[in-house]
């Protein structure tokens, strides 16, 4: 018996906004879209064209707070990089690096939901 991984779920409070922040930040494009009939919830599934694996976000309608309890944040997703100077000017630029380890070389940037994602370098 053998898993593989299929994608990775944020919930997101603004999707439009999420979906742009991904694609501007990562490059990551819109692989498709499923709305509940009901308008209940709508998804969108992001993918970076290399490999298989997706990030799906989250947008759920009755959802009244304006943000997520992300409690202590200490979970993230990494993407290498091949090119991480070019990376981290266009971060920066962004302005959403919001940690940096420069002992081992990586960076976070946070997304609009506060989501943390790990910038390394191809090694």
């Amino acid at each position: 018996m053998k898993f593989t991984f299929a994608h990775n779920n944020f919930n997101v409070v603004d999707l439009e906004k999420s979906v742009s922040f991904y694609k501007e930040a990562l490059g990551l494009k819109e692989i498709r879209r499923h709305k509940a009939s009901d308008g209940s919830f709508e998804l969108a599934f992001l993918g970076d064209e290399r490999t298989n694996h997706q990030l799906e976000l989250t947008w759920l309608r009755d959802w009244e707070k304006d943000s997520y309890n992300l409690g202590d944040n200490e979970f993230h997703l990494a993407f290498v990089v091949d090119d991480m100077e070019a990376a981290y000017n266009k971060h920066k630029e962004m302005g959403c690096i919001c940690f940096e380890n420069k002992e081992m070389g990586i960076y976070f940037i946070n997304d609009p939901d506060n989501y943390w994602i790990e910038i390394v370098p191809n090694k």
